[in-house]
This record gives structure tokens, sequence and C-alpha cells, in this order.
């Protein structure tokens, strides 16, 4: 095989590495065969992908879900008397032809019943975070697992709101403002069918400008693939997707459709006259659902990961120099160990200090009781001369008594004796 070295344009080799030389190959030798081999174990390997459906009470998660992936998923219904907001997940195997998807769906429970809202979109963002962390940590593990790891990070949000053809809730512009730093949103009307077209044109450009004003970012469908520009294009001019869903079919003409049968007429779920839903659907899981991954993975986790290590104390830059994470981990030790030498000879210090104010605290106690000591000394010395003083005049007294005695004794006699 000859090698032939291909002509670059001046403009390229600008961009080119110098150290790098560009060959294009004669004859194959099997490197053209590489997206194969990646296809190939993909397929072996299976796709995951996690939705996130967050909306009031019966305002058609679960059948909207349903009709997206044309299947029955099991769901509970939810009740308006839920004291908190709760998120309900499940998790699905989904086969199609070879092709097998692990899907993930959580939806919001009791969102919206409650009387004070305040907790209400923190409850989401927590768990978004959550599913962040428990990534992470399998990243900075020292054996790591991430080929058989089971990836809950949130990839979208479809954010369902409430048609109540006039302007959205107070609850809706804080959740979402809350979430979109954290997840791709994708806002749909709900139950677009209760409402008229003129309504809901109006409606969508309220919510439009109300999610402007409020300097919420929702997401957009990518335009820089020319193959999918044209529809995504659409798709975005028709944000907020206005949906139906449902899980009955209804005969129109020689076919069974998923519709919604009313005493006017029927909607059907996949016509695009009646409602976005096939929009939504081929946008979001036919062509963009890598993209909505991959923006997950290199947007919103790679920021959470950023601020969450720069909460560690790492940092790629620092004071100007950039440092790989090695390194900044070398200086943390190193400040650490400088900082516990410090602590340990300030504690030393006090330690010390401690000690010399007990010894002079003991030094005056040993003082104090060596005067109290010698007080008492002097005090018993006093008392024992006092009472040896008293003892020595009590003897003389008892000395003059008994001789006064035996003068008196001797007078008695000599008296006795002459009588």
């Amino acid at each position: 095989m000859k090698d032939v070295i291909r002509p670059v344009d001046p403009a390229t080799l600008k961009s080119l590495t110098p150290s790098i030389r560009t060959f294009e190959l004669k004859e194959e030798c099997g490197i053209n065969n590489l997206p194969n081999q990646i296809m190939a174990k993909a397929i072996s390997d299976g796709f995951v992908f996690n939705i996130l459906c967050v909306g009031e009470t019966a305002c058609g998660k679960s059948s909207l879900l349903d009709s997206l992936f044309n299947t029955r998923l099991d769901s509970t219904p939810s009740t308006h008397d839920i004291p908190r907001v709760f998120l309900r997940k499940n998790t699905y195997d989904l086969f199609e032809r070879e092709i097998r998807l692990k899907l993930t769906v959580v939806e919001t429970a009791g969102f919206g019943d409650q009387i004070n809202k305040d907790d209400s979109f923190k409850v989401i963002g927590d768990f978004i975070d959550s599913q962040f962390q428990s990534h992470l940590d399998e990243e900075l593990k020292i054996r790591r697992n991430l080929a058989n790891y089971h990836d809950t990070r949130i990839h979208v949000c479809l954010y369902f709101i409430s048609p109540t053809g006039h302007s959205l809730k107070a609850l809706d512009l804080v959740t979402m403002k809350h979430l979109d730093s954290k997840v791709n949103i994708i806002p749909i009307i709900a139950k677009s069918d209760t409402i008229s077209k003129p309504e809901l044109q109006r409606f969508k450009q309220n919510i439009l400008n109300e999610l402007h004003t409020a300097g919420v970012k929702i997401y957009r469908f990518p335009i820089d693939d020319e193959t999918l520009a044209e529809e995504n294009l659409k798709a975005n001019n028709l944000l907020p997707l206005a949906v139906v869903g449902s899980n009955e079919t209804v005969k129109v003409g020689n076919q069974y459709v998923r519709a919604r049968q009313y005493p006017w007429g029927v909607v059907q779920v996949e016509n695009e006259n009646h409602c976005d839903f096939k929009k939504l659907r081929d946008s979001l899981i036919e062509k963009n659902m890598l993209d909505l991954i991959e923006t997950t993975h290199s947007k919103h986790y790679e920021m959470f990961r950023r601020n969450r290590l720069g909460e560690l104390g790492l940092a790629d830059n620092v004071d100007g120099k950039q440092m790989s994470i090695s390194d900044t981990l070398d200086m943390k030790r190193n400040d650490l160990r400088h900082e516990l030498e410090q602590r340990e000879h300030t504690l030393k210090e006090v330690f010390i200090q401690k000690v010399k104010d007990k010894e002079a605290e003991l030094k005056e106690t040993e003082k104090q009781i060596n005067e109290q000591l010698t007080n008492i000394k002097k005090q018993y010395k006093d008392q024992k001369d006092k009472c040896d003083e008293k003892w020595r005049i009590l003897e003389q007294e008892m000395n003059l008594f008994e001789q006064r005695k035996r003068t008196n004794m001797e007078t008695m006699k000599k008296g006795t004796k002459k009588k």
C-alpha cells in the first residue's frame, strides 16, 4: 500500500496542530468500518432515555406518555388531596425491532394542589440534582463501572401547562425558572382540544411573552443540521406545543386511530390539523432524542459538575495558571497539610499557655493553702500557750489550796488537843 499526501487548504492548515500530518490512504485498511462497530455496540448495549413530566393533577401526563410510545405504561392516577408534592418513578424496557430503550418516566404527583405552593418546585429541582450527584459520585469512584451504570439523569422535562387560554400561572413561571438551568424544558399545552384555535394561538403567544419577560430558557430543537433544520424550525415555531393524548382508538374511515370522541366530533391525536402531538413525537423521539441526551451531559450536567467540584475547592484555573485536577489536588493537599500544621502549632501554643495558666493557678492555690496552714499553726500555738498558762495558774491555785487545807487541818488538830 502506498500513502499519498493529500493537499490541504491554507485556511485549514492554520487550524491544524503543527505536529499532526494528514494522509489519505490509497487503499482501504478497515477504518471506514468503525461507524459500523460503534453502531453494533450501541445496539447491543441499548439506549437510555429519562423523561420528567411536570404538571398539575389530571392534566393528561400518563395519557400523553402512552400515546408517545404507542403502548400502555403502568401508571397510578393521583388525587387532589395529596398533602405534599412527590415524584413517582417507573422504568421500562421498550423494544422496537432490534433496538432496546430503557425508558425512565418520572411524574409529579400533587403538583399545584396545595394551598402553600412555596416548596413545590424545590422538590423537583432537588431530585434532578440528586441524579446528577449520583452520576458524579460514580465518576469519582476509584473503581468506576460507568459501562454498566444506569444513567438516571433527566434528559427532558415535559412541562404541562393547563389550558386556561389566558396566561401562565405564577407557579408555572417560578418552577420553569428554577429548572431551566438543570434540564431541557419543552413546554406543552395539555388538553389543547378544550380551547378554540384562535384562543390557542393567543395563548401560545402570551406564554412565549411571559417566558421571555421572566428570562426562562426553554429547549429549542437544533437547526445546525441541514437534514433536520427545516423540520426543527417548524417545531420551534409551534412552541409551546399544543397536544392531546388518548388511550382509546376510534374508527375513522377504514382505520382505527388514537382519538378522543366527543358529541360534536372526533379529535385525532396524530392529526396535525387537530393538535401538535405528531410534531412533538417526531421532534422528541425520532429526530432529537440524541441531542437531548448530549445537551444534558455537555451543558446541564457539566454545569452541575463544575459548580460541585468548585464547592469542593477544585478549579482549572488558579491565580491565572491553568492546572490539571491532579495538580489542583496536590495543591489542596499541601494547603490542607499547611493548615493542619498551623492548627497543630496553634493548639500546642494554646495547650502550653493553658498548662502555664494552670501551673500559676496551682501555685497561687498552694500559696494560699500554706498561708492558711501557717495561720492555723499560729492559732494552735496561741491557744496551746493560753491553755498551758491557765493550767499553770490552776496548778498554783490547787497547790495553794492544798497548803491552806493542810494548815487548817493542823490548826484544827492543835485546838482539839488543848481541849
